[in-house]
């Protein structure tokens, strides 16, 4: 066997070589930045903390810790390590937690991540159906924004995402889901609130009250002020429809929402909505999943039920 062929084959033994415990107690030295003080928080004499530290060390050839007077701090490979030893121990005790739920009953668990569009208009009726059809599962439903969601789901972080896609989604399986149509919200005394539609364009004079910048919504914003040779005056941005809302009311700009969404929190203020007339007003919200087909049994269930709530374009 050639150096080359070794090396190799020692990296690959290495996951097989490393253990929990150590990786748990070089974390507590890392972030208590003293061996004693990791030993008394873990429970273990300091000797056989600086004992399985070293062994770590001597294992993957390479110097984790810097020793001082004061204490000890990570080296760059120390640096690395403590990363993915705080992502390994994070993912085992979410799956230990997951795991745990069968034992209460639970007979399956979907991890959704899903825009605020979703979440807001149509994911609460869809998804307490499918709880009532299937009390054993649990979906645990985050909030996030279209580009986050696809990454979660490109890493495994989620079963499914519900979105705008603004991006490559790569080899990512979509399905449609429900149609979504933006309109524009104004005061009630608003000079726009009067009109029967309203183009973009024509609201780039007033201030305008958005979500968040990297949100699927305001990048679709942006790109239709730039197609107009304009810029949006965005005096406030807020991370909730409800909030958008509130801010109109007030007083303090205009605001581009989903209709369904307006439907909903329009009680929230003295508002009107004005539809937008304009092509990129009309959007559908996707499904998306690396494989639908080789989803869990429980995340396929859930992918057919609101597929079949689907209202697409």
């Amino acid at each position: 066997m050639n150096k080359a062929t070794a090396i190799a084959a020692d990296e690959r033994n290495l996951p097989r070589r490393l253990d929990l415990t150590t990786l748990q107690l070089f974390v507590s030295v890392c972030e208590t930045g003293s061996i004693l003080r990791a030993a008394e928080h873990e429970f273990i004499a300091a000797s056989a903390v600086s004992k399985r530290l070293s062994d770590l060390e001597s294992l993957l050839q390479t110097p984790l810790l810097y020793r001082h007077a004061r204490g000890v701090e990570p080296t760059p490979a120390g640096q690395t390590m403590l990363h993915h030893a705080r992502t390994l121990l994070f993912n085992l005790d979410k799956m230990c937690g997951e795991l745990s739920e069968y034992t209460l009953g639970v007979r399956g668990h979907v991890r959704v991540h899903a825009n605020i569009s979703a979440i807001v208009q149509f994911l609460p009726e869809d998804i307490a159906g499918f709880l009532r059809a299937h009390p054993g599962v649990k979906v645990a439903l985050e909030e996030h924004v279209s580009t986050s969601i696809i990454n979660a789901v490109q890493d495994g972080h989620a079963d499914i995402g519900i979105c705008n896609p603004q991006v490559n989604m790569g080899s990512l399986q979509s399905r449609a889901y429900h149609a979504d149509r933006l309109v524009l919200v104004v005061p009630k005394k608003h000079p726009l609130a009067v009109l029967p539609a309203v183009r973009f364009a024509d609201t780039l004079e007033y201030d305008h009250v958005g979500l968040h910048s990297n949100s699927a919504l305001y990048l679709a914003m942006r790109r239709a002020a730039a197609d107009a040779g304009m810029t949006i005056k965005l005096r406030i941005q807020v991370t909730g429809l409800d909030a958008m809302c509130r801010m109109i009311h007030n007083g303090l700009g205009v605001g581009v929402m989903p209709h369904r969404a307006y439907e909903l929190l329009q009680s929230t203020g003295d508002i009107a909505a004005v539809p937008l007339s304009d092509e990129w007003a009309t959007r559908t919200l996707y499904l998306v999943a690396r494989d639908f087909s080789s989803l869990p049994v429980t995340a396929r269930l859930l992918v057919d039920h609101l597929c079949a709530q689907s209202h697409a374009l």
